[in-house]
């Protein structure tokens, strides 16, 4: 609040009066905004696995997941999880599954490191049979570190999605950096997709 002075005159008897007007601000009126202290609540909880990113509507792919990852993973709504790691889930993991009637596809490739390489094509086709069924949308795909194996398998579905091999080769490396692997490139390059494209395809980067 602010006080105002004014002067009146009184018509002929020329008289100056002051008088005091009480100019209210509205804005005191209004109690001023609480703000809650933050809460340590679910959202801040929500922690993605290593590399995690959507490939496409109902596809999502990522390092291996674990624990502190589940929060997280149960706002997908998960059908289905891919698994290109040989080594069995965790008893955690394995009940989170269970909990979320979350059906595990394992396609158990084998780390490597160049120059001895062997990607088993058969196994990339099975898999990709898995990734095009909606019926197991949505889906995650993971290896150790979301980068060589899950790589591999996401860049032969984006020859399936009709992607120029430097659009697919970009979206390689910018999962595995540093630890690109010519070989897996060749891979990407050389795998035939021929004998998939007899499949359903109806996601929405399929649509092309």
């Amino acid at each position: 609040m602010k006080i105002d002075h004014t002067s009146v005159t009184n018509g002929d008897d020329n008289i100056c009066k002051t008088i005091e007007v009480a100019v209210i601000d509205r804005r005191e009126l209004i109690p001023p905004p609480v703000f809650p202290f933050p809460v340590v609540g679910d959202e801040l909880n929500l922690i993605p696995p290593l590399n995690f990113a959507m490939v496409d509507n109902g596809i999502f792919r990522s390092g291996f997941p674990d624990s502190p990852n589940f929060s997280f993973l149960q706002t997908l709504g998960l059908r289905s999880i891919i698994c290109l790691c040989p080594e069995p889930y965790s008893e955690a993991t394995t009940e989170f599954l269970k909990d979320g009637g979350i059906r595990l596809y394992q396609f158990g490739i084998e780390s490597y490191k160049e120059p001895f390489v062997n990607i088993p094509q058969d196994t990339i086709h099975e898999a990709l049979q898995v990734v095009l069924d909606v019926k197991n949308h949505p889906i995650l795909i993971h290896c150790k570190r979301g980068k060589h194996r899950t790589g591999c398998l996401v860049g032969c579905l984006r020859k399936l999605q009709k992607w120029c091999l430097t659009s697919i080769f970009d979206e390689y490396q910018r999962f595995a950096a540093a630890k690109a692997r010519v070989s897996d490139q060749r891979f990407m390059e050389l795998f035939d997709v021929s004998t998939l494209k007899h499949l359903p395809m109806s996601f929405s980067c399929l649509k092309r």
